[in-house]
């Protein structure tokens, strides 16, 4: 099993197996705290090979600098069968979130376990910076 790509972004399709993504991003400019993000997505890309058939679960934690969670651990599941004719399947992963909520400016981390093991981690940061300081929120 290989993560082929985690991303935080603003959002995601699976359309026909083809994962498209809009606006990835990897820092939140808040003018205050606590900020409020109204809408983001969790996009993942996982390939399986030949003698990974079978159930496996993703579980996704989302913590802060301290590792308190800043939601819930959750947990997806992953059904696998890779067909006879071929030596791969790849599968995506859209999980939307509203109204996180982040109390204070730092490091934040998605990270990505498959069937208890840590595969990936999506590094997050979060930044206090007022209306009207450069490349702040009402810089544009």
């Amino acid at each position: 099993m290989m993560i082929q790509m985690a991303v935080l972004c603003d959002a995601a399709t699976d359309t026909a197996s083809k994962l498209s993504l809009l606006g990835a991003f990897d820092t939140i400019h808040a003018s205050q705290l606590p900020a409020l993000y109204p809408a983001c997505t969790v996009a993942v890309r996982m390939v399986f090979y030949n003698a990974e058939d079978g159930m496996h679960t993703l579980r996704l934690s989302f913590m802060d600098a301290d590792g308190r969670p800043v939601i819930p651990s959750m947990e997806f599941p992953l059904p696998v069968a890779v067909p006879a004719d071929t030596h791969f399947v790849t599968r995506n992963l859209i999980i939307n979130f509203q109204h996180l909520k982040f109390d204070k400016p730092g490091m934040y981390s998605i990270d990505l376990a498959v069937d208890g093991r840590q595969e990936a981690a999506i590094p997050l940061q979060v930044r206090l910076m007022p209306p009207g300081t450069p490349g702040g929120p009402a810089a544009g």
